[in-house]
């Protein structure tokens, strides 16, 4: 149920809506605005091409990428709550791929409607203060938008970027060597047996402290995440990015790459390029489903804002 008439949002509406909600912060990203560039390289397994023929995951390339805490760019706590953001790019300029991956493996709307409906109920009053009362009438009316905050507080993230796990919420389909097509999920897993020992012991941590803890990391070696492709299924659902797929946790998946975070790169190179989800070699296929295809334009526009 949406609490707009179908077809009243656009993307441009989703982007003036996210800066609402974070204040209006003049020149910023509409959402995930704190955040870190990094630099490095990635490296593609030899069973790549058994699930893509795209250049930018079965060939070496270096790997632009971005660590990154939801909210506005003025906030500089972060609750253990708090969504966390990976974007990374693979391939060269004529075979590049922006992959745009998150601390939770479903996105909370299913619908651009039902996405700005979220976002307008949670809109601060004349007091600075988002109505609660309204928030609540609009999760019971719409549980589903629930999913991604019960997910994060099952499994609250641990405190470090180089220690989480990071989901694309989209079902992608790929296309591999031999020319046979099926859905993907891109999941990104950290790597080192170190990490387990700090895996669940997430405390209130501020946005400037997972940054600094990120470049303390890098300094003394780097960091490495596997780059996994989950095998989709015939009857997986496709369209709605709120729902995970059955057994998802323990379906085959196979290692398209490593990523190798090595050095920190200047914030304005991401804030200049940023990463596109329109940006996909050829191999891998835009998503069905509505969120993506509004996020293909939405981010143009929200980029263009900050130009």
């Amino acid at each position: 149920m949406s609490l707009f008439p179908s077809g009243t949002a656009t993307p441009a509406s989703i982007v003036e809506a996210q800066k609402a909600v974070l204040g209006n912060p003049p020149n910023a990203r509409a959402s995930f605005a704190k955040g870190r560039c990094v630099r490095g390289t990635y490296i593609p397994s030899d069973r790549a091409d058994e699930v893509t023929k795209s250049r930018s995951f079965t060939r070496p390339s270096r790997v632009l990428a971005r660590f990154s805490v939801d909210g506005g760019p003025r906030e500089s706590e972060t609750r253990d709550l708090t969504l966390r953001g990976f974007s990374f790019r693979l391939g060269n300029d004529e075979h590049r791929s922006d992959i745009l991956t998150q601390s939770a493996p479903v996105h909370y709307a299913r619908t651009l409607d039902q996405m700005l409906a979220f976002l307008t109920s949670r809109m601060p009053g004349r007091d600075g203060r988002p109505d609660l009362e309204r928030i609540k009438a609009f999760s019971t009316a719409n549980p589903e938008t629930l999913r991604q905050a019960n997910y994060i507080a099952a499994h609250p993230p641990p405190p470090s970027f180089a220690s989480t796990t990071y989901w694309a919420v989209h079902a992608f389909p790929a296309t591999n060597s031999r020319g046979e097509t099926q859905f993907i999920k891109f999941k990104v897993v950290p790597v080192g047996s170190e990490l387990a020992a700090i895996r669940g012991k997430a405390k209130t941590t501020s946005a400037d402290v997972l940054h600094d803890d990120l470049k303390g990391r890098i300094a003394t070696r780097d960091i490495r995440f596997s780059l996994m492709a989950l095998l989709g299924r015939p009857d997986d659902p496709t369209q709605d990015v709120t729902i995970r797929w059955p057994d998802e946790d323990s379906r085959e998946a196979v290692r398209l790459g490593t990523i190798v975070i090595t050095a920190i790169e200047a914030d304005e190179t991401c804030d200049t390029s940023g990463f596109d989800p329109a940006n996909l070699a050829e191999g891998i296929g835009y998503p069905p489903d509505e969120i993506f295809v509004a996020r293909r334009a939405a981010y143009a526009n929200s980029l263009a804002q900050r130009r």
